[in-house]
């Protein structure tokens, strides 16, 4: 069996149970969430998105959440974050004993407005105690930018905003940076060119490329972001996902269409298979479309190629 990891290499992060859930209609029960958490785990999926803080209200895919958290161990939640935007998120998760915080911002003032109710530089501002709260329960914190190449309401994002916000003194302790294309709106020579300058003129840190598929791009992007500097990547299963705030936003890019594309150490024809199986029971259970162009080769009929895969039987 031959594999063509892609070099430089890159994690994959998968955010399906919070990216992936947002805009689907029905709630997945905690036992399926943890389920789906440690199947992934089991299969080498290094890091995982759990799910979010956001108003259960507004959001009601993430109303368990924290009984998601409560669920897992403490060696397994080592391995997943969770989404907040004020430091009363982080007090509630770690109460929990969630201990890996995205902290996500957008970088234009009208989708911050519309998505977490405030400013960007009321967002920011509010940092350093989610810092400290972090800091205070041993965890690890990221500065999450969304919209960072579009807005849904502002357009095109100038990317001296990106790096003004990067640069910020207040954002000293956070270990990542997450640079994401909110609406899947950006090209590779674009996202390419961010990622570069955010990895050349902003603090050293793990550099993080959240990308959607809405423009058919997200592979090609991520695989941009990866040269560029990228070390972790999102994606997720069946290209599931939109964010509910941002008219125009569509799927993530798939985990099965980044990790065939990328072929870690960790990944082969078999791994490959249980991976797929697990999205087509997510979806179906969600009554989801199949958006992974790779889980659709993996069910083709070129039956030489080795990543092709008949249907497994009593595989949950």
């Amino acid at each position: 069996m031959n594999t063509h990891t892609f070099n430089p290499g890159a994690q994959l992060r998968d955010v399906t149970l919070r990216d992936g859930l947002q805009l689907t209609g029905k709630v997945l029960s905690t036992e399926d969430k943890v389920r789906v958490v440690r199947t992934l785990l089991r299969l080498g999926v290094p890091e995982i998105e759990l799910g979010s803080m956001a108003r259960p209200d507004l959001v009601p895919p993430m109303a368990n959440t924290l009984e998601v958290v409560a669920a897992l161990t403490p060696e397994e939640l080592e391995k997943c974050w969770i989404w907040v935007a004020t430091p009363r998120h982080i007090a509630k998760a770690a109460a929990a004993g969630a201990r890996n915080f995205q902290y996500c911002l957008s970088v234009s003032d009208a989708h911050n407005e519309a998505n977490i109710g405030r400013t960007t530089e009321v967002s920011l501002a509010a940092l350093p105690e989610a810092i400290e709260l972090t800091q205070g329960v041993n965890g690890r914190i990221q500065l999450c930018l969304a919209t960072a190449f579009t807005c849904p309401f502002e357009g095109q994002i100038d990317p001296e905003r990106v790096l003004a916000i990067a640069q910020d003194p207040r954002a000293a302790g956070c270990e990542d940076i997450v640079i994401c294309d909110t609406l899947g709106q950006a090209v590779p020579a674009q996202v390419s060119e961010l990622i570069s300058r955010v990895k050349a003129e902003t603090p050293a840190r793990r550099i993080v490329f959240h990308g959607h598929d809405t423009w058919g791009l997200g592979v090609a992007n991520t695989l941009a972001a990866i040269t560029a500097g990228a070390t972790l990547v999102d994606g997720a299963l069946g290209g599931l996902g939109g964010c509910p705030f941002a008219p125009g936003a569509s799927g993530n890019t798939a985990s099965e269409d980044l990790l065939f594309a990328t072929q870690p150490v960790w990944l082969n024809p078999a791994t490959f298979a249980e991976l797929v199986h697990l999205s087509e029971e997510l979806l179906a259970e969600l009554g989801e479309q199949n958006r992974s162009k790779a889980a659709q080769g993996a069910r083709s009929k070129a039956t030489a190629f080795e990543w092709v895969t008949p249907i497994l039987e009593n595989a949950r």
